[in-house]
């Protein structure tokens, strides 16, 4: 095995290893930071080592043996001198003659509820939104400071702060290594959970800035999470309610870039490149979601707008009427601008676009739209549809100096450009 070899397969082993590390040592240290400066101490090791001896057969159990014996050595040399670590030293110690089999065996009996509290220690309502996404995306996806950086388009310093002080925040705190108890705790931060992975995934959908249309590795991260949860929690239907939603969305991914990465809009998609295996996946979460007794929660029901897209072989087969009864729903029990500026799209889909503009017209003055591109943009598809084009180039041109998508300015400009060349050919 090469170098390079040896460094890609390590990668792919702590994609899949890393949270699962990092949580069983959250729960013998009840320390995320000194967790994961352990786990980080393990990769350096296996870097150093797996080229000439290979990749082990249990990479995990190695990873986790190594990370445990250097915090031993860590504190004989009496780096780790709070009584927590003291107690994490004798419990390594105990252990430190155990078979490889067994150090994985023990680690295999704690992962599912260890990889629970990490993700609610990590996506705490105590730290920022911000720094929940950063945190989670560094402990649970695996992924490097660096690459969450460049995923969000913002400085590799900026990220690396955010962990540092979520660390100490989490720490200043005491918040506890633990899945809370039923009852409204658990509510609260199940949402946020929730919240944060479809924040990362909308970042892949659809990113706010940059050169690209999508970040597909984001939209993988937030699925494979929002899967791991589902397992874990598989009695909560909201948690199913996102990954239905998820899931329909990803699955016209393929389909919502061209060839050279330019945005192809929703009605103007080729339904044949859509995922049918992701389609699958996100009807059957969506009837768990709304399965007896669980009913239809916010992203249960936009789980239910997603898929009578999903359902309908063209566009003019979708079901506009019912997405309208769907943001209705949705409106009552996540009420907000958006929704109702979605809810302005469907209503023009299903009765026209008077009577979408009718609904946009009153979103105008709200201050939570203010500098929201989409608000003109969807202002401009609808007058132009109204046949009142000089209008509609006017708010194409304002949406693309909102946006900081390139992508999308590009398109917005475009469309904004198509009224000049009417002018210039006496279309109407």
């Amino acid at each position: 095995m090469t170098v390079s070899d040896a460094h890609r397969a390590i990668e792919a082993v702590w994609r899949i290893e890393s949270a699962k590390v990092i949580a069983g040592l959250t729960r013998l240290t009840g320390d995320v930071g000194a967790a994961e400066d352990l786990a980080q101490d393990a990769l350096v090791a296996a870097l150093e080592r797996w080229p000439e001896s290979g990749v082990p057969d249990n990479p995990g159990a190695w990873l986790m043996a190594t990370a445990k014996h250097r915090g031993i050595d860590a504190l004989r040399r009496g780096k780790l001198l709070e009584r927590k670590h003291v107690e994490l030293g004798h419990e390594l110690e105990a252990r430190q003659a155990s078979p490889e089999g067994e150090l994985a065996a023990a680690l295999d009996d704690h992962v599912g509820d260890d990889l629970l509290s990490l993700m609610f220690t990590a996506c705490h309502p105590v730290l920022s939104t911000e720094a929940r996404t950063a945190l989670t995306l560094r402990l649970l996806g695996g992924l490097t400071t660096d690459e969450i950086a460049r995923a969000f388009l913002v400085p590799k310093a900026t990220i690396a702060q955010r962990i540092v002080r979520a660390k100490r925040t989490l720490a200043a705190a005491r918040v506890p290594f633990e899945v809370p108890p039923p009852g409204a705790d658990l509510a609260a931060r199940l949402s946020s959970v929730l919240e944060v992975i479809y924040l990362v995934f909308n970042e892949g959908y659809a990113a706010t800035a940059g050169d690209d249309w999508m970040r597909p590795a984001l939209c993988e991260d937030a699925l494979r999470l929002g899967r791991i949860l589902a397992e874990l929690v598989p009695h909560e239907p909201e948690v199913h309610g996102l990954v239905a939603l998820i899931s329909l969305q990803a699955s016209r991914a393929s389909a919502r870039v061209g060839p050279s990465g330019e945005p192809i809009l929703l009605l103007d998609q080729d339904r044949s490149r859509w995922d049918h295996l992701l389609i699958r996946r996100g009807l059957a979460a969506l009837e768990r979601a709304v399965a007896p007794g669980g009913g239809y929660g916010p992203y249960a029901l936009q789980a239910a707008i997603a898929a009578c897209h999903a359902r309908a072989a063209t566009p003019e087969e979708t079901d506009w009427t019912r997405i309208v009864a769907l943001y209705d729903g949705l409106a009552q029990l996540l009420p907000s601008p958006v929704v109702n500026l979605n809810r302005a799209v469907a209503l023009a889909m299903a009765f026209g676009p008077a009577a979408g503009l009718e609904v946009v017209d009153t979103l105008t003055s709200e201050p939570a739209l203010e500098g929201y591109h989409l608000l003109p943009a969807v202002r401009g598809d609808l007058l132009d549809k109204l046949g009142r084009f000089a209008e509609a180039r006017a708010e194409f041109e304002r949406a693309a100096s909102l946006t900081r998508n390139a992508r999308e300015r590009t398109l917005l400009l475009e469309r904004a450009a198509a009224y000049g060349h009417r002018s210039a050919t006496g279309e109407k």
